[in-house]
């Protein structure tokens, strides 16, 4: 568990940093912005390879149980990641109705994938994993509303854009439930 913890602590760390836009200012001005990617880059890549392995070790070696998720967790949770990989795909999609209600679109679909996760696992290395995240969404979000950073303007019709997020986000959410116990071990479409 300890190299999951050490991989959240690098890869949350990074981007934590990165909404100190004051010490971000002053490495950037002291080694360049290259300098400065590509580290950040190295260290949120080094931190999300250690999470990967440092849950899939957790997972071998027994997890440790917290408690039992209701039924009705799995069916709210379900359309949270939905709506996460929409979230998510509005972000890369042309202007759309859907970015420009969400405003942040990556952070809302952090803040719903983890959130999902949270009500559907109910064992300590997910508790920490998802928990970490939700968190990390809900202090980054503060951190861009503090910055002044009002996101995505605000469309009055649907476009081409929302078409997009909606067909590409429930693709790529379809084929991550089919891949799912192949990636992550975990079969989300059980009896």
């Amino acid at each position: 568990m300890l190299i999951l913890i050490l991989g959240i602590a690098l890869f949350l760390g990074a981007h934590v940093f990165s909404t100190l836009r004051g010490a971000r200012a002053k490495i950037i001005e002291q080694y360049g912005l290259n300098a400065y990617k590509g580290a950040y880059s190295a260290v949120a890549l080094l931190g999300l390879i250690l999470i990967v392995y440092g849950f899939s070790r957790y997972r071998a070696e027994g997890m440790v149980h917290i408690w039992d998720p209701p039924t009705w967790a799995r069916h709210v949770a379900m359309p949270l990641v939905w709506f996460a990989f929409v979230a998510l795909a509005s972000r890369r999609a042309p202007p759309s109705r859907i970015r420009g209600w969400l405003r942040h679109p990556t952070l809302v679909a952090i803040k719903s994938w983890a959130a999902a996760h949270l009500l559907a696992n109910g064992d300590l290395g997910g508790m920490i994993l998802f928990g970490s995240f939700l968190a990390f969404g809900v202090y980054d979000r503060i951190a861009v509303k503090r910055r002044g950073d009002e996101g995505a303007p605000r469309l009055d019709a649907f476009t081409r854009g929302d078409a997009i997020a909606l067909g590409a986000g429930t693709a790529l959410f379809a084929v991550v439930l089919l891949a799912h116990p192949y990636l992550f071990g975990v079969a989300v479409l059980r009896g």
